[in-house]
């Protein structure tokens, strides 16, 4: 195919690519200097040849357009000014439209005395800056795209009035000239952030009914996907470029027009041949700015810090379309008539989908054309539209223009229904919890790493220290065998020199010598060698001993060798099963303890069951009682309260035996369990005995029996007030302060709980720690104890809710004073169902009352009870929570921010 250069050289009717952008098109930018000029001196020559005459102007033929319609598709209308043929051609005659900027609209003359006049939402004169036509349309659109909308923004008109000059110029040589692409493109960079967000293009053209990638020439047959549930369109099969940088989107602009068909006709020397599509896809995350406020503190830190970020994806969509065109005017022929027909085939079928929309009618033709179905939901979906006609000033296309206009009038009565597109970024909060725990990983592999190497230092430490000992011990016991040796052989030398000295006395002595005297002497020689052999034998056991000394020293360094290589894995081992022999048996007297309740238990009733079959066996016969107690009706604690007494029963709790008193208790405590025995548990002393027992003992299972019948007596309303002016709130704290039983932390728990559930209690419970007594036994954890403060809170809640409800309270919750709400909201969707349910009671008590609202926002309560309004279990509580939403100002104002429906 020849150049787009050639084709317009040669005059004819070929078809060509553009290598030079749109700086051409339709002679816009060539008459762009002097048109005002131009423009006023053919109207003066008009109207000095014409002579005056007397015009009349129609009314209005459509009605003004209604602005108070958000989706409403907004249509303007920008005038060409002459080129240089019609400055010759049409210097005779006026123009064919007469322009009314002020009011916005425009006159469109049928001859000298009448004209037809219209009204658009925009009306742009021959002399309107590039600037003031994006801020006027296209730049609201844009804005939409940014907030998660999507937005469309089209040209239409006769080929040659400027609508890629509108839309597509590049702006290389005069940067006032930018066009609605470029501008749109800067918006959009300029108003996201690159850590965050996302943007992509892809740039299509329409040609002869097939869709064609004008970024990759090869991919020519592009289908549209439509998806079966929600309507939307795509061409999953475009190339997608991502944007960072103008310069780059510029470079792809350039690409993508010299990629387009164009060809030359008579009414423009490069006239596009296609649809061109520009496809903007903008995603935003808005958890940084819009989602996030100053006012956010520590207390909703816990609530919100697991909250996936908030993410719009909007779509901005610029289409130029392929100017109309008569074949008679064009001059178009052969290949170029087959794409004027193609051309003016998919612009009819749009203004039949335009005219079907407008007029409410039940079928739309969207599937006639490519085109039609890409602009799904342009007219009548879901986008927000404007709408650009181009228009000529020649009276010589009078009838294009007319046409031109009326369109545009059809388009403005269509409405679209804009819808935003936002979600939750679960794959970006994945992605931080994954960093997060690649953190932790590798500080943990540090530690360990650190708590190796400590490990292995000491290890030789203990070795060298090992060593050093082995050393110094193998030079001392080899210093004593030296010492032992030479001690040794001194004595044996000292002995044989003495033995020398006797034997030389008797050679001397022995022939001189009388019998006497001989005898004497073998007396004494006699005596000394036995005290020889006593000393030989005295230096033989010192050498065994010695020898058994060195033979134990060597015995002891081998143990302490052996010992020094596994003395940590011995030590630990013998630290390990002194700890388990611990455990075991301190189960075992845990066992013996209660085996030892049990069996003072079961004497105390068998010992009643006595006494209790005696009296029947006195009045009836012991055969008589013997078969009651084969028949199983053993007596209950009813029985045994009647027959040994109350009074009996409340003394046994000052008994000095442990046993006996935690036995009393527990039957007080199943005694207080029936209503019926309450008061005269009271009118007996038993609620101030119970009372002295928490205060005195520290035994935890009196302190665990004695809470659990508190917590039966405080069912009661009157016990309730007996209980608090007692002292009773503040002993039930100082036993939640201390306990770490969560069987004793239940029993507190549910006392207080039931003390919450009094409206003449709310104060006390405040000012004696009785809601800090709550609120701090949640370090327990164990979901019994959760499930009973959350019990007492949605107690307390309903009946500060009530007092509100009758003008009794106006100030803040006491529960939100008290630093309750983290908690509240953290454990507002718990797995378990008795906290789920009372905490959801408790968010939609304390959201009744309007002073509170803003508190429970800030704690991020307000997603919450969306949450309840949807998807909770119990008709009742989602009912309450879905009019709590509606009755309150403060949540709606905050839901239409958050664009969230109930």
């Amino acid at each position: 195919m020849a150049s787009s250069s050639s084709a317009t050289g040669g005059g004819g009717g070929g078809i060509g690519y553009r290598t030079s952008g749109v700086g051409n098109r339709g002679s816009m930018k060539q008459t762009t200097a002097n048109f005002k000029s131009l423009s006023l001196k053919s109207r003066h020559q008009n109207q000095n040849q014409q002579p005056p005459v007397v015009r009349r102007s129609s009314s209005l033929n459509v009605a003004a357009p209604k602005d108070d319609v958000d989706g409403r598709v907004r249509v303007a209308v920008r005038l060409r000014p002459r080129n240089a043929e019609e400055l010759v051609a049409d210097a005779d005659y006026a123009d064919c439209v007469e322009l009314q900027p002020e009011v916005k609209r425009l006159k469109l003359r049928k001859n000298n005395w009448d004209s037809d006049t219209y009204e658009f939402d925009e009306v742009f004169t021959d002399f309107a800056s590039q600037k003031r036509v994006y801020e006027v349309v296209a730049k609201p659109v844009v804005e939409s795209v940014l907030d998660g909308y999507n937005g469309t923004v089209m040209a239409y008109g006769q080929t040659g009035t400027g609508k890629t000059y509108t839309l597509g110029q590049l702006g290389d040589e005069d940067s006032s000239d930018r066009g609605i692409m470029v501008r749109a493109m800067e918006d959009i960079l300029a108003n996201i952030s690159p850590e965050t967000d996302f943007v992509s293009v892809s740039y299509l053209q329409i040609y002869m009914e097939t869709i064609q990638d004008l970024l990759d020439p090869s991919n020519d047959n592009i289908p549209i996907v439509e998806d079966p549930k929600t309507g939307d369109v795509s061409v999953p099969g475009a190339t997608v470029w991502e944007i960072r940088e103008q310069s780059g989107f510029l470079e792809l602009l350039q690409l993508g027009e010299a990629h387009r068909f164009a060809a030359n006709t008579k009414l423009n020397t490069e006239s596009s041949r296609s649809h061109a599509i520009l496809m903007v896809q903008v995603r935003r995350s808005v958890i940084g700015g819009e989602a996030s406020s100053s006012e956010d503190d520590n207390h909703n830190h816990l609530g919100r810090s697991c909250d996936p970020p908030l993410v719009r994806r909007g779509k901005l969509v610029v289409v130029d379309l392929a100017g109309s065109e008569r074949v008679q005017k064009s001059g178009s022929e052969g290949h170029t008539l087959e794409e004027a027909k193609s051309i003016n085939l998919s612009l009819s079928s749009l203004g039949k989908c335009i005219n079907a929309v407008a007029e409410n009618s039940p079928h739309v033709p969207v599937r006639d054309s490519k085109l039609t179905r890409l602009l799904k939901d342009s007219f009548g979906g879901s986008a927000r539209t404007s709408l650009i006609v181009t228009i000529g000033p020649s009276p010589t296309h009078r009838g294009e223009t007319t046409s031109t206009i009326l369109f545009g009038q059809r388009a403005m009565k269509v409405e679209n229904m804009l819808k935003i597109k936002e979600e939750f970024d679960y794959k970006s909060l994945s992605r931080k919890l994954e960093i997060q725990l690649d953190k932790v990983i590798i500080e943990n592999e540090r530690r360990q790493k650190a708590f190796d190497d400590e490990i292995k230092r000491i290890t030789l430490e203990a070795q060298h220290h090992i060593s050093d000992v082995e050393r110094k011990f193998a030079i001392e016991l080899e210093k004593e065998r030296t010492k032992c040796q030479m001690e040794y052989l001194d004595s044996i030398k000292k002995l044989e020199e003495k033995w020398m000295v006797n034997q030389q006395d008797h050679h001397s002595n022995g022939f001189t010598s009388g019998p006497c005297s001989r005898e004497g002497k073998t007396v004494s020689d006699f005596e000394e060698l036995v005290k020889v052999e006593k000393l030989l034998e005295n230096e033989i056991n010192l050498r065994k001993t010695a020898e058994q000394e060195v033979n134990y020293l060597k015995a002891q360094m081998v143990m302490l060798t052996s010992t020094g290589a596994g003395g940590n894995i011995e030590l630990l081992q013998l630290h390990k099963m002194l700890e388990d022999e611990t455990m075991e048996k301190r189960k075992l007297q845990e066992e013996v303890s209660t085996l030892q309740g049990q069996l003072l238990q079961l004497t105390f009733e068998a010992d009643q069951m006595r006494r209790y079959l005696d009296k029947v066996g006195l009045q009836n016969g012991f055969s008589n009682g013997h078969s009651h107690w084969e028949n199983g009706h053993s007596p209950s604690f009813n029985s045994l309260y009647e027959q040994v007494g109350l009074h009996r029963i409340l003394s046994m709790l000052e008994s000095q035996d442990a046993n006996v008193r935690i036995h009393a208790v527990k039957v007080l405590a199943n005694l207080a369990a029936e209503e019926a025995n309450q008061e005269k548990i009271v009118a007996a002393g038993g609620l101030s005995s119970l009372l002295m027992l928490l205060r005195s003992y520290e035994d935890e299972t009196v302190r665990r029996v004695a809470a659990g019948a508190l917590a039966n007596l405080a069912m009661n309303e009157v016990n309730q007030e007996l209980i608090v002016a007692e002292g009773g709130i503040s002993l039930l704290a100082v036993t939640a302060e201390d306990a770490e039983d969560p069987q004793t932390l239940r029993m507190v728990a549910g006392a207080i709980a039931n003390l919450c559930g009094n409206d003449k209690l709310q104060s006390k419970l405040r000012s004696e720690g009785g809601i800090r007594a709550l609120l701090g036994m949640v370090r327990c954890r164990h979901p019994d104890v959760l499930a009973q403060i959350a019990r007492g809170i949605a107690n307390f809640a309903k009946c500060e809710s009530r007092a509100a409800a009758q003008g009794m309270k106006s100030g803040k919750s006491l529960l939100i004073e008290d630093g309750a709400m983290p908690w509240i909201v953290q454990n507002a969707n718990s797995e378990a169902s008795p906290i789920r349910r009372h905490i959801e009671l408790a968010l939609c008590h304390l959201a009744q009352h309007e002073v509170n609202v803003r508190d429970m926002i800030a704690g991020g309560a307000l997603w919450e009870l969306v949450r309840i309004s949807r998807d909770c279990s119990r008709e009742d509580i989602r009912n309450l929570a879905r009019r709590t939403l509606s009755s309150s100002p403060t949540f709606q104002a905050e839901l239409r921010r958050l664009r969230i429906e109930v």
